[in-house]
């Protein structure tokens, strides 16, 4: 990655060493750096090249010591083709309106968080979040960012998902959706849509974080192939059963 003689250096800082969410037994660290000033934004869409994620202001990668377990992981939406699974939730959703809005979040917003928190990730730290906590996830962000909420025919607010616009696509910070609705697949049509988004604004990539092949969350992931990996010679097709770069 070159910098241009008159760009501020940027200093990435290490975490300690602390208990992994995804992998039980291992421990997680992570490389850390501020997204700030003139540079934020454009800095956000090359470190997301490089597989880096963000959250509030910053973007961070793992490097925990002898685990190479967290892929980042991409689909390439010209070749996408969804398979008969897909289509059936897609069209399982068609009551479902989609609209995009400034990240600002909202009490009917963080109800339906905290209750797919509770639902589905108790165990987790974020099932914590207080509703100061949620309002800080979604608005402390200097980069380009949007709230997406789906709602149904009657209005009601069914899945939201907080996703940054880059250069070259989108990229999904968060999703959640109503958890007593959990036979729609709303996490999948949230993933179906951006697709369809990214296609529509004549983008390339739907950046979907880190995917784990050993963590059963993570697993939906892989339903949308072709998909692309990031490993140490860059971005790769996942689907590729000779490719096995990167992978933990």
């Amino acid at each position: 990655m070159t910098r241009p003689l008159n760009a501020p250096l940027k200093f990435f800082f290490g975490t300690l060493p602390q208990p992994c969410p995804y992998l039980p037994g291992r421990r997680e660290c992570k490389a850390v750096t501020e997204l700030d000033g003139a540079e934020a934004i454009a800095l956000h869409d090359r470190l997301t090249r490089a597989g880096f994620r963000r959250s509030h202001g910053v973007v961070y990668r793992p490097t925990c010591v002898g685990c190479d377990a967290c892929v980042p992981v991409r689909v390439p939406v010209a070749d996408f083709r969804p398979g008969r699974s897909l289509r059936r939730t897609w069209r399982r959703n068609a009551d479902l309106v989609a609209r995009e809005t400034p990240p600002r979040a909202t009490n009917e917003q963080y109800t339906l968080f905290a209750r797919y928190q509770r639902s589905r990730h108790a165990d987790g730290g974020m099932a914590a979040m207080t509703e100061t906590d949620y309002r800080a996830m979604v608005e402390e962000t200097p980069v380009r960012t949007m709230m997406i909420e789906f709602r149904d025919g009657d209005g009601r607010l069914v899945a939201a998902s907080l996703t940054d616009r880059l250069d070259d696509g989108l990229s999904g910070v968060y999703k959640f959706f109503d958890p007593d609705q959990a036979g729609r697949g709303a996490g999948t049509h949230i993933v179906l849509w951006h697709i369809a988004r990214v296609r529509e604004l004549g983008l390339a990539h739907v950046y979907l974080g880190y995917w784990i092949a050993e963590c059963r969350k993570m697993a939906y992931k892989t339903r949308f192939r072709p998909i692309e990996a990031f490993g140490p010679d860059g971005w790769y097709r996942l689907d590729d059963p000779a490719s096995t770069k990167g992978q933990g």
